[in-house]
């Protein structure tokens, strides 16, 4: 791809040609497409606003940025202009970066995919963002002597398509969510509790809400689920078809990892056909009976899934435009398929083994038209609703075509029942057959740290987003797996590669928010909000043919901020994820808010801990402890690292299930460390360093930085048996976007991190990246350890310190600040003090601090700037939190 891309620029320029202005552009005015003809350039610069500038900042950071680059990070073409700080070649006003981005100039390839409008507002960006602070040039001003002097023209070129990135990418025919079921005519009217916090429950108790709902497409055509025109929900909680729907749009995409949009979930849109009630889609197999068994919430809701003895989610298979879906009821296994006959009948065909349990399914409500063939069947209409009664002595083969009463079809027009084996061996065609290049841009070694960027396939056939989310290497360390948080799972070879060169392979899709993954005796695992996924490739193609439910003990509600975090594994096999509890309202169910053990063997989970907000992630520490992040929010007054020892232990959000009754900080556990806003606003997951290649930082502790792109490390101290510490920025590393996940290749001995943006992060210019940190062998400014004593702290750097700068007291600054928790969203500072350095000393690679009136404080920080003995800058800022005071 790479060179591809060098050899068409190379073209280009030599079939340039001299304008009137005398600059080479790449392409002539007579080889520009009509919609470059009588163009409007004055309206367009006239009508630069905020607006334009929103629009321009989404171009630049879609399509210029990796080329680019910006401030903090180099663009991946080192020839190309840095608009921050060089000259314009061919010219620097609003028209003539046009015609340098219409017809191309140099290295920079004409753009040809960006419109008119695009055009100019990208260009306006560049403008305000970078060069307006150019010391190299001055942005020229537009007068009405500059604007009349343009061409002149009428046209605005083509309208500007709708941003919706989310509604054009091609999911697959499935896409795992949770949804509300509601015609868009009749149905309830959306309703969200309005504050102060905590909100309060809202009465959901009439809404068709499938919390685990497949949504599969049953039309033909291309595009996947998010291009249909009919669709069946299954939701696989409660083993029922939710509903049935056709329109002229799959669904409203309000969530916040689609559409961006907080306090909200997905709704379907157009017409509801038929639909079934919030309740087990099959009766008991023992007794017959409906009577919902599950954990019911303080609203009168009850969440989760069905007991494993009445019912058995065990996956889906995807073969080629088909999903299957296989379940067991009572002692038999079902395999279910959707069809549409159109235009509003609908078929569900059911393979059902035999079996002695008692087998009744819901089918529809009685306003409903039902049909069945097939034998060993039969329908029956009871209290309003339409059930299937199933012999299943024998193996039973029937489809079901349900419609609305008035709906006009007959047996001849339907399916015969047929076997659904045929689709569960692998043999189908590959969904994404493609295999997309990229490649690897090294980054700057003129620091501790150089970050590359191993590019995603950004322009891919599917418009997949890539934001990636969790990551992690087979055996053959030169392969990773990575997944994305619209539902994707991809295969990248060629990490190790010393040209750089990438491969991805689209592996999996349709997941319902993926953000952990974990390879175990190289099978693919990956979190998902409503189960653990074991992707299975059935013909060896590495796609994913069978997506096979290993756990699904995960109990889901509506609501948007709920995420399944990270994936870990301890050494018996058993399996670690963290849950979030609900934004701004109480916890509904027990495991809001919690981190989370699934056996190895996948039968059962177990709620570890207790009282969290908004847990990014597990690590696992090297004595089987555990550390969970959290972030700022109502009863956490900072982000709080914690350090999770034992079982059963509450780590202070008291909206989080069942709080104890003292709302103190004597009932919480505390924090290893409340991390302040300025140092990071929202941590992700930590990642011991397991690594020779990272010299002195080999076994300690990194923090993955969300909220400013970065990485911390960790100063972890023990003290009377608590756990304490600080954090410092490593330094010369910024990423294009958050980072949520690492892990160190066990053969080249790096650190390779993915990322997103999605909610609050401040690096938001891409929206997914991989990185690779190395350390390059130069010196490490920060400490690699600290020990807080009663009237000192000691930090261990790893080189030797210049006693001279070291004594110099000017060249240190200590300030610490109380924090107030309670139920309002994060504290302000309280109780501020400078506390005075009244002696500093080095003793080889040890600065000693004595400071007076050191004590136990929730936030202490640390500035400091001196040299080693060979004159390098030693500078850096430590942000901590102090416990208890050692001897």
């Amino acid at each position: 791809m790479r060179h591809f891309y060098l050899l068409l620029v190379i073209l280009l320029m030599l079939v340039n040609c001299k304008t009137s202005t005398n600059i080479a552009y790449n392409l002539a005015s007579k080889d520009l497409p009509i919609t470059e003809k009588g163009l409007d350039h004055a309206g367009f610069i006239r009508d630069f606003d905020d607006k334009a500038l929103v629009r321009g900042e989404r171009i630049y950071n879609a399509t210029c940025i990796n080329c680019h680059g910006n401030e903090e990070n180099e663009g991946s073409i080192p020839m190309s202009l840095k608009f921050w700080s060089e000259p314009f070649k061919a010219g620097g006003d609003a028209y003539s970066m046009y015609q340098t981005v219409t017809k191309g100039y140099g290295s920079m390839p004409p753009q040809v995919a960006l419109s008119p409008q695009e055009k100019y507002d990208v260009i306006h960006y560049i403008q305000q963002e970078f060069v307006s602070k150019n010391k190299a040039t001055t942005l020229p001003k537009v007068t009405s002597e500059y604007l009349s002097a343009l061409p002149k023209g009428k046209s605005r070129g083509p309208a500007l398509k709708p941003y919706q990135p989310w509604a054009d990418m091609d999911y697959g025919n499935f896409l795992i969510n949770t949804y509300e079921l509601a015609d868009e005519k009749t149905g309830i009217p959306r309703f969200h509790s309005p504050g102060p916090s905590p909100f309060k429950d809202e009465d959901y108790s009439k809404n068709n809400f499938a919390y685990k709902g497949i949504a599969v497409r049953l039309d033909k055509g291309a595009g996947g689920v998010s291009k249909g025109k009919a669709w069946m929900i299954f939701d696989h909680d409660l083993m029922r078809v939710a509903g049935a729907y056709t329109g002229e749009g799959f669904i409203d995409w309000n969530a916040i990892l689609l559409n961006d949009k907080h306090e909200t979930y997905p709704r379907t849109i157009g017409k509801l056909h038929f639909e079934t009630p919030v309740s087990p889609g099959w009766a008991n197999p023992t007794t017959g009976k409906f009577e919902d068994p599950r954990f019911v919430a303080r609203d009168g809701r009850a969440f989760g899934p069905l007991p494993k003895s009445w019912a058995n989610y065990k996956g889906l298979y995807h073969y080629e435009d088909q999903i299957i879906i296989s379940y067991t009821v009572g002692e038999s296994a079902v395999l279910e398929k959707f069809g549409f006959v159109g235009p509003s009948v609908f078929t569900r065909t059911l393979n059902i083994s035999p079996s002695n349990s008692i087998l009744k399914m819901r089918v529809a409500n009685a306003s409903a038209k039902v049909s069945l063939l097939g034998k060993g069947a039969t329908l029956v209409e009871e209290n309003g609703q339409i059930f299937m009664n199933v012999n299943a002595k024998e193996a039973v083969k029937v489809t079901l075509a349900i419609g609305e009463k008035g709906s006009n079809f007959s047996e001849k027009d339907l399916p015969e029942p047929e076997s659904l084996t045929k689709y569960t061996l692998g043999t189908g065609r590959a969904h994404y057959p493609e295999v997309l290049k990229t490649f690897t841009t090294r980054g700057k070694e003129d620091g501790p740290f150089a970050v590359d960027q191993l590019t995603p396939p950004f322009e891919n056939p599917w418009a997949c987003r890539m934001k990636l989310s969790g990551i992690d290497f087979f055996k053959d360390a030169n392969t990773a797996v990575i997944c994305a948080t619209d539902g994707d799972v991809w295969l990248i070879k060629g990490v190790l590669n010393p040209d750089g060169a990438l491969t991805w392979q689209r592996i999996g899709s349709g997941l319902f928010q993926p953000l952990g993954i974990k390879v175990v005796d190289e099978k693919i695992y990956v979190t998902c909000r409503d189960q653990l996924v074991l992707l299975r490739d059935l013909n060896g193609d590495m796609e994913t043919d069978f997506y096979e439910s290993f756990n699904h003990d995960h109990q889901v509600t509506d609501h948007f901020h709920e995420f399944a975090m990270g994936l870990q594994t301890d050494k018996e096999g058993n399996f670690y994820y963290a849950k979030s509890g609900r934004h701004a309202r109480e916890a509904l169910i027990p495991q809001h808010g919690t981190l989370l053990k699934v056996s190895a063997d996948g039968s059962k989970t177990d709620i570890i801990a207790t009282g969290f907000r908004a847990a990014n992630g597990v690590c696992i520490n090297p004595d089987g402890s555990f550390i969970v992040t959290d972030q700022q929010g109502y009863w956490n007054p900072m982000n709080r690292i914690n350090w999770v020892k034992g079982i059963g232990k509450f780590y202070g959000n008291m909206w989080g299930y069942n709080p104890p009754k003292d709302s103190s900080r004597a009932a919480m556990e505390q924090p290893l460390v409340w991390v302040d806003m300025k140092y990071d606003r929202s941590p992700s997951e930590m990642v011991w360093v397991e690594s020779n290649k990272w010299g002195a930082l080999n076994g300690g502790l990194l923090s993955l930085s969300y909220g400013y792109g970065k990485i911390q490390y960790v100063l972890n101290e023990t003290v009377n048996g608590q756990e304490q510490g600080a954090v410092i920025d490593l330094p010369g590393i910024k990423f294009l976007t958050g980072v949520m996940r690492g892990r160190f290749n066990p053969t080249d001995g790096q650190l390779y991190a993915c990322g997103m943006s999605a909610w609050g992060t401040n690096q938001m210019m891409r929206g997914g990246g991989l990185y690779r940190v190395r350390y390059t062998g130069k010196t490490i400014p920060v400490p690699i350890k600290m020990k807080v004593l009663e009237k000192s702290i000691v930090l261990d750097f790893d080189t030797p310190i210049d006693q001279n700068s070291a004594a110099d007291l000017s060249n240190f600054e200590v300030k610490t600040w109380q924090l107030v928790r309670s139920k309002k969203y994060g504290s302000e500072r309280h109780n501020q003090k400078v506390l005075k350095v009244g002696k500093s000393q080095a003793m080889d690679k040890r600065l000693i601090l004595s400071i007076e009136n050191l004590e136990k404080v929730d936030v202490i920080t640390i500035d400091y700037k001196i040299k080693n003995t060979k004159g390098e800058p030693l500078t850096g800022s430590i942000q901590g939190t102090i416990h208890q005071l050692g001897n």
